[in-house]
């Protein structure tokens, strides 16, 4: 029987896990993990911020027992040689087949006085990245008044929305010109700054952090300019790095992460890589819905299936998961584009702006089209149509001739509107797990009345929860 190792015990490797006892027989499955809980949802550690989540319900679906998980186990060197993981704890495990799913690291400034002497964050300071940064973070909210979120970027939005919401008074530090620099364009950017601020949170934009301040407990920051910013609480947002430490000590490939071909095949074609640490053509993707497709075609390649087919990446859809501010986006809605609405991308297409913009409402919405197809697109504030722009991005499908429709369907005779039944039975509702809506109406026809009944059956929902308010209308109706 072959005996496959996964390193990392997140949503990654825990979809490798699942998705290859899934297949059959033949396979012996052990998962090693470093945190001493079972496998959790990290992208609904936000939700349990803000309090609309609990620590049991961002818990990945259990493992079946017949695969042996140990977690609160570290994993301290592999030996592709003699096929081996040594664990911290002196056990040494045997591979036919190895995967690493050991995931990123939050990547924490530069800044003077931000750590101590030993490497240690100075206290009061604190990474958003694992559910005991979550735990710690919601201990420290509760004895000061004023926090600080350095990174204006996903994570930092959704982290100071969460604090908010706890009754603290939260600035937002971004050295970028405006917040989302890579979704937003300026105007988008200072739309969300405008829409954070009528929910009490402020943004700095543009300034550079150049020290921490406080002795034993941190107290503020130091900026460039000359400027001090108390607070009680630095959350730290600044996106993260792969983790290759153990790739590396391994002599595998590395780049950025640990370098895949299109089967998540490292240069050792019995080592894989998924999820956040794998680099698969330049691109380290860290998105949920590339690491379960990642999963999916390891599992495929382990239990030799038949079908199946090499990873092609994964399309680049994002959703802000904070009450109050609604935003999607997908590609890149500013490559290659200017002003004119016949401009030509760099290689030559053609190339349509298609945009909207409501400062009253708080609404900014741009698609950008390349030969009748979108190439990329940001909602803000109203996303009701993010559905059927996702679907039509992600498939690759022409746009309506009468572009308007992209923004406003309703403006059809007989259009689709707003409304759920519009939408066709193989439209993708759930993108982290390729849920169509045909599969949730044929779960909900087999009894699964309810969303948790859903969740389970079919995962919709378990991803990054952007999906929740259009399964549950779907369930209603």
């Amino acid at each position: 029987m072959t005996h496959v190792v996964v390193i990392g015990n997140g949503m990654a490797g825990h979809r490798v896990a699942a998705e290859t006892h899934r297949r059959g027989t033949g396979v012996r499955v052990t998962v090693v993990g470093g945190e001493p809980r079972p496998a959790y949802n990290r992208v609904l550690l936000t939700n349990l911020l803000a309090g609309r989540a609990t620590e049991e319900s961002i818990d990945l679906p259990g493992l079946p027992p017949e695969i042996s998980v140990r977690t609160g186990r570290t994993a301290l060197a592999v030996d592709p040689s003699r096929r081996t993981v040594t664990l911290d704890d002196g056990d040494v495990l045997r591979y036919d087949r190895l995967v690493l799913a050991t995931g990123s690291l939050p990547f924490v400034p530069p800044v003077k006085r931000l750590a101590r002497d030993d490497g240690r964050l100075l206290p009061g300071v604190v990474p958003f990245r694992t559910l005991d940064d979550c735990r710690q973070i919601m201990r420290l909210a509760g004895t000061g008044a004023r926090a600080l979120v350095l990174g204006g970027g996903l994570l930092g939005i959704e982290a100071a929305r969460g604090l908010a919401q706890r009754g603290l008074d939260v600035q937002i530090l971004h050295v970028a010109p405006h917040l989302m620099e890579r979704q937003l364009d300026g105007p988008g950017g200072r739309m969300l700054a405008a829409s954070l601020a009528e929910l009490g949170i402020r943004a700095l934009t543009g300034i550079d952090v150049v020290a921490a301040t406080g002795g034993d407990r941190f107290t503020g920051v130091q900026l460039a300019d000359g400027r001090t910013v108390p607070g009680d609480l630095l959350v730290v947002a600044c996106g993260t790095r792969p983790d290759t430490a153990l790739a590396r000590s391994a002599g595998l490939d590395t780049g950025r992460g640990v370098l895949v071909d299109a089967w998540m095949r490292t240069s050792d074609p019995s080592v894989y890589a998924v999820g956040d640490c794998a680099e698969h053509a330049g691109t380290v993707s860290g998105l949920v819905a590339a690491a379960w497709e990642q999963a999916r075609i390891v599992a495929d390649a382990l239990t030799g299936a038949a079908d199946a087919v090499p990873y092609q990446g994964a399309a680049a859809v994002t959703r802000l998961k904070a009450a109050g501010i609604d935003l999607a986006a997908m590609g890149d809605p500013y490559a290659g584009s200017h002003a004119g609405a016949d401009a030509e991308g760099a290689s030559g297409d053609a190339v349509e702006v298609i945009g909207y913009t409501d400062t009253r409402r708080g609404v900014y919405q741009r698609i950008l089209l390349r030969d009748d197809r979108i190439a990329g697109a940001v909602l803000l504030g109203d996303t009701s149509t993010a559905g059927r722009v996702t679907r039509l991005f992600d498939r690759q499908e022409p746009v309506p001739r009468d572009r308007r429709l992209l923004l406003f369907p309703e403006l059809a005779d007989g259009g689709p509107g707003k409304s759920p039944e519009s939408l066709p039975d193989d439209a993708v509702v759930c993108q982290c797990n390729g849920v169509t809506k045909g599969a949730l109406l044929r779960c909900r026809a087999d009894g699964a009345s309810d969303l948790a009944a859903v969740a389970e059956r079919t995962r919709a929902t378990t991803g990054c929860g952007g999906c929740t308010s259009l399964v549950e209308e779907l369930l209603d109706r």
